[in-house]
Order: C-alpha cells, then sequence, then structure tokens
C-alpha cells in the first residue's frame, strides 16, 4: 500500500523500493516518495481505476515510473505498457509498449520473456504445444 495522503492509500498489484524504506515488520504501507515503481495488472473490473485514477494519483504523488500490465485478447499473453514521469508536468509519459519482451535498463535492469508465461516447469511438450 502507498500512502499518498491523508485519504488516498492505493495497493499496487507490485510496488518497488529500496530496501531503506522498509521499518520493520509491523509496517503496512509505504511513502509515495520512497516508490520507485508501481505495477497495475488490468482486469474487467479495475480497467477505469487501473488505467486513468490510480496513474493520476501516482504520477501527482511524485511515483517516479509505473508500468500498466494488460492481457493482448489475440495472443492471450500480456502486454506491458512502460510510463515515466515527466517532470515538466508531473504527470507520465508513455516510454514503450512490450509485447514479446520486456527488456529496460530504467528504473532498473530487467529482461522478461513474456512469451513464456504459459511455460512452466515439468509440463511436458505436448501439453505446451496444445
Amino acid at each position: 500500500m502507498i500512502k499518498l495522503d491523508t485519504k488516498n492509500r492505493p495497493e499496487p498489484d507490485i510496488v518497488v523500493f529500496p530496501a531503506e524504506a522498509v521499518t520493520g515488520p509491523d509496517q503496512t504501507w509505504y511513502r509515495a516518495e520512497d516508490i520507485l515503481l508501481a505495477v497495475e495488472v488490468v482486469s474487467d473490473d479495475s480497467r477505469e481505476r487501473d488505467r486513468e485514477v490510480k496513474p493520476r494519483k501516482y504520477a501527482a504523488a511524485g511515483v517516479p515510473h509505473f508500468w500498466r500490465v494488460e492481457k493482448d485478447e489475440e495472443a492471450g499473453l500480456p502486454v506491458v505498457y512502460v510510463y515515466e514521469i515527466d517532470p515538466a508536468t508531473n504527470a507520465y509519459a508513455l516510454t514503450g509498449i512490450f509485447h514479446d519482451r520486456l527488456k529496460l535498463s530504467v528504473p532498473f535492469d530487467i529482461d522478461i520473456d513474456l512469451t513464456a508465461i504459459n511455460e512452466r516447469p515439468g509440463r511436458r511438450l505436448e501439453e505446451r504445444e496444445s
């Protein structure tokens, strides 16, 4: 959970913060200024909130990076929309749309094969091909 202000404490699906932001085992929220990245996975019941409301609030609070993950209905695979805050407007600017592979160096080095979502250890080859 991110404490944006006294009335707003959204809970992103994934949040990345430095180890120094952890205050102890009873901590239930993080300050917005400690958050490096917030990630929302869009579902049918959260579409408007995850696409419009939460990103606007995260940007206003100064969270520098935001990723939105949606499902490509045709391929059945994730698509990752990557945003970075524009300091001139204090709003997110889209920096990339990733379909098969998410490879970035900002805010940290990451390389994820987005097509591997259906590959699970121990699955037989026949199951993967069907």
